[in-house]
């Protein structure tokens, strides 16, 4: 007998005006093509990136209400891999030090760890011509604000992958930090999925990749848990490797073989190092006056998550003023951790 064992990432554009280290529009909804660029998105040589202070604490946020731990020192990676929509040829990330970590969120009275919520830069969008047979790159996309979400491998069925998903969204509109549109692409699902033995054995995971709907998540994985069991029982072996869904049958399908010590994500591996360009910043005022009141600030009471979660209900006519209330609570907190938070 073997049991589903499930981890997600989840990534989320943020709802911010300008990009993540650059004063191009942030506007998922542009149709014309490389239209809000300039030399720092586009990565050309000699151009210095400046953090986006909206998108850090619509990240803060995001943590406090997943029950997080805010990190009192963070620093930016960078990610280093080819592909044509990557300007740079690298991705500015967090490896070692998130900006969140240690949450969780309650599906169905069973807590699910989250491991992480990093910031990042979102990459370029291809567009393929099937035409012209050729594919063309859009960079209105390049340096958005990105937020990932990483569980823990908590999951045990495609119904609960299919409702954490769903609550996360939930909660994310609720904050305002993202419109999450899965349609848009402003959302988008990756699920680990490996099968393990009731004796304790691990499986081996596959990942499938860039899953844009809930029903998407919920027949992927429902499918990949039926192909690796089938596999299993006749002695085989399931293989590492990014799969895709196919969108005609719901079936996932092999993207290519994933070999762990070249997973750029991967912690420890070569191709992540430390990003030069963030400076440390121990020796300014706001680092020095970092106290314990930056700590017991952070240890405050947790925002509630949107009422549909909180137990009891309540009248209509609460529900705006519970959301400005909290809203308002949630703003003064951040501004707290974000004032004394140093970034290296």
């Amino acid at each position: 007998m073997y049991k589903p064992v499930i981890g997600l990432e989840i990534h989320a554009q943020l709802k911010t005006r300008s990009k993540m280290f650059c004063s191009c529009v942030n506007n998922p909804e542009v149709r014309e093509t490389n239209i809000y660029v300039c030399p720092i998105c586009l990565g050309h040589p000699g151009t210095l990136p400046v953090i986006n202070k909206d998108a850090v604490t619509k990240v803060l946020q995001s943590g406090k209400a997943l029950n997080c731990e805010l990190r009192d020192v963070s620093r930016f990676d960078r990610k280093n891999y080819f592909y044509p929509d990557l300007p740079k040829g690298y991705q500015i990330s967090q490896d070692r030090r998130p900006l969140c970590f240690g949450g969780y969120l309650e599906i169905d009275k069973r807590r699910i760890r989250i491991n992480r919520i990093h910031l990042e830069e979102d990459t370029g969008r291809l567009v393929h011509d099937e035409k012209e047979k050729c594919s063309l790159v859009d960079f209105n996309r390049a340096g958005v604000p990105l937020m990932e979400l990483v569980t823990e491998a908590d999951i045990r069925s495609a119904d609960e992958a299919r409702k954490f998903a769903e609550e996360l969204r939930l909660i994310f509109r609720y904050l305002q930090v993202a419109d999450a549109n899965m349609d848009q692409g402003q959302m988008r699902v990756e699920v680990n999925i490996s099968l393990s033995h009731m004796e304790g054995r691990k499986g081996t995971r596959v990942e499938i990749k860039n899953l844009n709907s809930f029903r998407a998540v919920y027949h992927a994985t429902e499918y990949e848990i039926k192909r690796q069991s089938a596999l299993l029982e006749k002695g085989e072996r399931v293989v590492q490797e990014l799969g895709k869904q196919d969108s005609g049958s719901e079936k996932t399908e092999q993207d290519r073989c994933r070999d762990s010590s070249q997973a750029p994500r991967d912690r420890g591996s070569k191709l992540l190092f430390r990003d030069p360009i963030r400076r440390p910043r121990e020796k300014e005022k706001r680092s020095r006056i970092r106290d314990e009141r930056c700590k017991k600030k952070k240890r405050t009471s947790m925002i509630e998550v949107p009422y549909t979660s909180v137990k009891g209900f309540y009248p209509f006519w609460m529900i705006g003023l519970k959301s400005s209330f909290f809203s308002f609570k949630m703003q003064l907190e951040v501004s707290y951790a974000f004032l004394y938070a140093s970034f290296i």
